[in-house]
C-alpha cells in the first residue's frame, strides 16, 4: 500500500487474529469478503487501519487499493487439487515482479505454511518490501532478491534450487504510458487514479501479453522443474493469446480463471503445467466469460450415473468399488467413510483393446506372472477419482481425472464406469 505522495505503507498480512485450526483458517480466509466489509468497525478496532484509511473508504483514492485476495484462494485450490498429499502441504513459490508491499507472500504465508522467493528490479521497492517482511517476523520463510531486467525471471539456476512449486506475477498490464492513460481514459476516470505502482510496475516492453511471453519461454527450457506457472492478466484479450500459445507448444494442462473486485474490476489467471496431475474443473474452468472464446481447458469431471435414492448405498457402493478393484491397475484405494477412491492405471485397462492385447500376449507366452500385475514403479497414464455421492433424492457417480494427458481416456472411464455402476446397483437389489 501507498500513501497519497507515493510512499509505501508497512503491510500486516495477519492482524491480530488468534491462530487458527488449518480447516478453520482456510475456510476463514475463503470467506473474507463473501459479505461487504464494515470499514466503520474495522477503523474502530484496528488503529493502523484507521490511520490510513480513515472512517469512510473512498476506492478512488489510491491508498485504498484492495489487495488481490482471490489469487491467493485460487492458488492454494490449485495446488490442493493437483496432489496426492492432504490439503496444506508446504510449497516453496516466486513471485516475479512483488513490489513494495510484498503483499502476495505475506499473504501467502499467513494462509499457509508457505515459503517464498520474492523478486523485483527497483531497489525502493526492495528496500520497502523487506521492511513489511521483518514487520510481520517473515524472514524466514521470504527471501527478498533483487534483478536486473534482463535477468531470468524464473532464476533457479543463480538461486541454485532444482524446483519449486509455482510462480506467480501480476505483471505490468501496458505497453506504454500512452497506453495506460488511453486505458484510464476510456473508463473515465483521471489516468492514475487508485494506481499505486511504479512504473517498472505499470509499463513494460509488450505489456503483460510480453512479460508472460518471457516467464512462457522459460518454462519451455525448465518444464517440469516448476509445477504451476501462474500469471494474472487484466485484459481477456490477453488470456486468449496466452492460450493460443500454449496450444501451439501442445501444452494441454492448463487452467484459467476469473476474479471479481468490487462490482466493475475484473483480472484473470491463467497457469500451465508440464506435469500430469490436473486441477479441479472449478480450478481450471473458472470463468464463463471465456467460454464464447473457445478457450478453455479440457473437462476434468464428468456424471456417470444417477438412480432414484432406495435400496443399501453401502452395497452398492462396496460393489462398484469391487468392480474398480478388479482392473488391472496400478493402485486403487477405497475410502468406505467417504464412499470415494483413488486410483491409477498404465492405459485403458477397462477397455477391449487392453483385454484383447493381454489375452493375446498371453496365449503367445509373452505375458508373465509378475509383468500382468501392475506396480507401482509403472508409469501412471491416468489417475482418477470416483465419488459416490448421495443426496434427498438420488444416489450419483461422479469421476475426476487426476492424472494424466489423454483427454479421450476420462470419457472411456465414464462408459466403464456407468456399465459398473448399472451392475453394482442390480446386484446391490439382489443383496437386498
Amino acid at each position: 500500500m501507498e500513501d497519497a505522495l507515493g510512499r509505501p505503507q508497512h503491510a500486516k498480512a495477519g492482524g491480530s487474529h488468534k491462530p487458527l485450526a488449518k480447516e478453520s483458517k482456510d475456510a476463514y480466509f475463503r470467506n473474507l469478503y463473501t459479505k461487504a466489509p464494515d470499514f466503520k468497525a474495522i477503523a474502530l478496532l484496528d488503529p493502523d487501519f484507521a490511520t490510513v484509511f480513515g472512517r469512510d473508504l473512498n476506492f478512488n483514492d489510491p491508498k485504498a487499493v484492495a489487495n488481490r485476495h482471490n489469487y491467493i484462494l485460487w492458488l492454494k485450490d490449485l495446488l490442493d487439487t493437483t496432489s496426492y498429499d492432504e490439503p496444506g502441504r508446504k510449497v516453496v513459490g516466486l513471485d516475479i515482479g512483488t513490489g513494495a508491499s510484498c503483499i502476495y507472500p505475506l499473504l501467502g504465508c499467513a494462509q499457509r505454511p508457505w515459503s517464498f522467493v520474492a523478486t523485483d528490479i527497483d531497489d525502493k521497492s526492495l528496500e520497502w518490501a523487506k521492511k513489511n517482511v521483518k514487520l510481520n517476523d517473515l524472514d524466514g520463510r521470504i527471501q527478498l532478491i533483487g534483478r536486473k531486467p534482463d535477468d531470468a525471471l524464473i532464476p533457479l539456476e543463480d538461486l541454485k534450487m532444482d524446483s519449486i512449486d509455482f510462480t506467480m506475477t501480476n505483471p505490468p498490464f501496458y505497453e506504454s504510458e500512452e497506453a495506460m492513460v488511453k486505458s484510464a481514459q476510456e473508463k473515465s476516470r483521471p489516468p492514475f487514479t487508485a494506481c499505486t505502482g511504479a512504473k517498472v510496475e505499470m509499463v513494460t516492453q509488450g505489456g503483460e501479453v510480453g512479460f508472460i511471453n518471457r516467464i512462457f519461454e522459460e518454462s519451455l527450457v525448465l518444464r517440469e522443474r516448476v509445477q504451476w506457472y501462474t500469471a494474472m492478466v487484466g485484459f481477456l484479450s490477453s488470456l486468449t493469446r496466452i492460450v493460443d500459445k500454449l496450444r501451439e507448444h501442445k501444452i494441454d494442462n492448463y487452467a484459467i480463471t476469473e476474479f471479481h473486485q468490487g462490482n466493475k474490476t475484473r483480472r484473470w489467471a491463467i497457469a500451465w503445467s508440464f506435469r500430469p496431475l490436473r486441477p479441479a474443473q472449478s480450478v481450471a474452468r473458472g470463468t464463463k466469460a471465456a467460454l464464447s472464446r473457445g478457450i478453455l481447458p479440457a473437462v476434468t469431471e464428468v456424471l456417470a450415473y444417477r438412480m432414484p435414492l432406495g435400496g443399501s448405498v453401502g452395497g452398492f457402493a462396496e460393489n462398484l468399488s469391487n468392480a474398480i478393484a478388479a482392473l488391472d491397475l496400478i493402485s486403487w484405494n477405497w475410502d468406505k467413510e467417504k464412499l470415494e477412491g483413488i486410483g491409477r492405471a498404465v492405459d485403458k485397462v477397462w477397455g477391449r483393446p487392453w483385454r484383447r492385447r493381454k489375452k493375446r500376449e498371453m496365449e503367445l507366452g509373452t505375458e508373465t506372472e509378475e509383468k500382468s500385475k501392475a506396480t507401482e514403479e509403472q508409469i501412471c497414464a491416468f489417475g482418477f477419482k470416483v465419488s459416490v455421492r448421495v443426496s434427498r433424492e438420488h444416489v450419483s457417480v461422479e469421476a475426476r481425472w487426476v492424472e494424466g494427458h489423454d483427454e479421450t481416456a476420462l470419457e472411456s472411464f465414464r462408459g466403464f464406469l456407468k456399465s459398473a455402476s448399472e451392475k453394482a446397483a442390480e446386484d446391490a437389489k439382489k443383496g437386498a
